[in-house]
């Protein structure tokens, strides 16, 4: 995200450098955190600050995003170069916002700036400047949008997960967010790394926001689509590191109107963003900015101050408004179940393992206990942990005994909590080991699909058997992506750790891919409209467990493979 203006005086403002270690006041507690489900960015320097007052008195804003307070050296100022807690632009205009009913988080950082503790070495000055920003504002919520060659600054991102370690112990009820460059297959490695380093510093970021914007993937880029793909993707790194985040802990924030790269985000793309958050129970909806949601009148041609698309003013903030976040505003809880992938082929002897998601799709989060039914005679199902705070995941564990009968076995998992019980079923394909000791491990089943089902594939909607096409025998697998999804089918595997192996398949259709992901990760991809073999080399990881999927690619025809191999 983008400054409007940066003085080129602002480094040489004479200001006075805190390097005393100063007591941190505690702040007041924090408002719920439904207030802040929908927070826009606003920038605080480019003079069309009174369009918050619009958004707020006309069109029920109840939070928005202030941007951008700036690092020099151990002080900070405002974008528009006057220091935090006396700028005559910026703060009578928070203190009006306030006034009028809306809550603020205030944003260090952005496109043209840095963070304190990026410009600062001095672990005390910089938290007695974020302690400032709390002080002066009356603020429970902070904002770090880091950018740039910023995301790599390893000494910078620990002095930053210090800080927050400490500002969280001396103010009760404080949050914060990380707002980070995003592609749609998610974080950079440095994205992962900072959320590496918030968990070894012993804290939790409350909400990791991504700026679904700017993919330079070209113009035709379907940014309503490429935010979710992002979102999900995202949320997955989290996890990875992290098995306790959740979607509430998950921030997204488009660019509205045209982006940089000369991509678009519409008004259509933003229902697709707010339905998605609604159904995901997302932390926050943001987006940049709150001074652009306008048209451009005449000939002004500006990203800072409009959207550069038609459109009526606040649009953008209309269409986002009525979210009310993960904390579900007060309604009844409840949440959702979900398992991925949700079969495995296991063989005698061996296990699988598959994430048991969790979901908020009402009310506030509660506790979620988890538990298997159905399983035969020398099949143990664990998890890891036994019960998760709704938002949160588990991993599931099926170990099969080696006299446990080959055949297919459905699995009942079921979550309980305060507000009522959802159930899953996992499939439990069990092959033979074959006795040969190879030292294999399972194999696909199904692989031509000649048994006229998918069965032990888990497929998307619109993933059936067909007749026709067929590459070999009298059958083969449909896979049919939507707008929203690419139509994916699974089957989980365990085969022999630490070994090499390659998966081979059949296919046709526009952007068919075929790959691994689980315990190991590699893919492959074609686009064609006659059988053409695509093969894939992934190296198993200790356990031997991967998913091998197909799928095609959003909004494209359907795409259809057969005769899957592994050897």
């Amino acid at each position: 995200m983008h400054l409007a203006r940066l003085a080129a005086s602002a480094c040489a403002l004479a200001l006075t450098v805190t390097g005393a270690a100063v007591a941190l006041a505690p702040a007041g507690t924090a408002a719920a955190g439904s207030v802040y489900s929908v927070a826009p960015y606003v920038d605080m320097s480019n003079g069309q600050e009174g369009l918050l007052d619009t958004a707020i008195t006309g069109h029920h804003l109840k939070a928005y995003t202030a941007a951008f307070v700036l690092g020099v050296g151990c002080n900070q100022i405002w974008g528009d170069t006057l220091p935090i807690g006396n700028d005559s632009f910026t703060d009578p205009e928070i203190a009006r916002a306030k006034a009028e009913g809306a809550s603020v988080i205030i944003s260090s950082g952005g496109a043209s700036g840095e963070p304190l503790a990026w410009t600062c070495s001095n672990q005390s000055s910089i938290d007695a400047g974020y302690q400032a920003i709390i002080n002066d504002y009356g603020v429970t919520q902070l904002d770090f949008d880091v950018e740039g060659a910023a995301v790599a600054d390893t000494a910078a991102v620990a002095r930053q997960m210090q800080a927050m370690k400490d500002l969280k112990a001396a103010n009760p009820g404080l949050q914060f967010s990380m707002t980070l460059p995003v592609l749609t297959s998610g974080l950079t490695g440095d994205g992962v790394n900072i959320l590496k380093a918030a968990k070894s510093a012993g804290v939790k970021i409350d909400v990791v926001n991504v700026m679904t914007m700017d993919y330079y993937a070209g113009t035709g880029t379907e940014m309503g689509q490429a935010a979710l793909f992002a979102a999900r993707a995202t949320l997955a790194q989290m996890q990875s590191v992290d098995s306790g985040y959740g979607y509430g802990n998950l921030g997204i924030t488009p660019m509205i109107g045209k982006n940089d790269d000369g991509s678009t985000f519409t008004l259509a793309d933003a229902q697709t963003v707010e339905s998605f958050a609604a159904q995901n129970g997302v932390g926050r909806l943001a987006f940049w900015s709150a001074n652009r949601d306008q048209p451009c009148s005449g000939s002004a041609n500006s990203l800072s101050t409009c959207s550069q698309i038609s459109q009526s003013p606040l649009a953008f903030t209309d269409a986002f408004v009525p979210y009310e976040g993960s904390s579900g505003g007060g309604t009844t809880a409840d949440f959702s179940l979900s398992l991925s992938p949700g079969s495995a082929s296991v063989a005698q002897g061996g296990s699988a393992t598959a994430t048991v998601g969790t979901a908020v799709t009402s009310g506030g989060a509660e506790s979620v206990g988890l538990s298997a039914s159905g399983a035969p005679s020398g099949v143990g199902i664990s998890f890891s942990p036994n019960s998760v705070t709704s938002g949160g995941s588990s991993t599931l564990t099926a170990t099969v005994g080696s006299s446990v009968a080959a055949g297919s076995y459905p699995i009942t998992v079921t979550g309980s909590a305060a507000s009522g019980s959802h159930s899953a079923t996992y499939t439990l394909t069990v092959t033979s080991s074959g006795g040969g000791g190879g030292g294999g491990g399972g194999s696909l089943v199904n692989a031509g699909f000649e048994s006229g089902g998918t069965s032990p594939w888990t497929c998307a909607a619109g993933g059936s058997v067909v007749s026709t096409p067929v590459h070999g025998g009298s059958h083969s697998l449909q896979v049919t992506p939507s707008s929203s999804g690419t139509g994916e089918c699974d089957q989980a595997v365990t085969l022999a750790p630490n070994k090499t192996y390659t998966l081979s398949a059949w296919v046709q259709g526009p952007y068919a891919y075929v790959g691994v992901s689980g315990g190991a990760t590699a893919s492959t991809w074609s686009d064609g409209t006659a059988w053409n073999q695509l093969k894939v080399t992934f190296t198993t990881g200790s356990s031997g467990a991967v998913t091998v999927y197909v799928h095609g690619w959003y909004g494209q025809g359907a795409v259809y493979a057969d005769d899957f191999s592994l050897a």
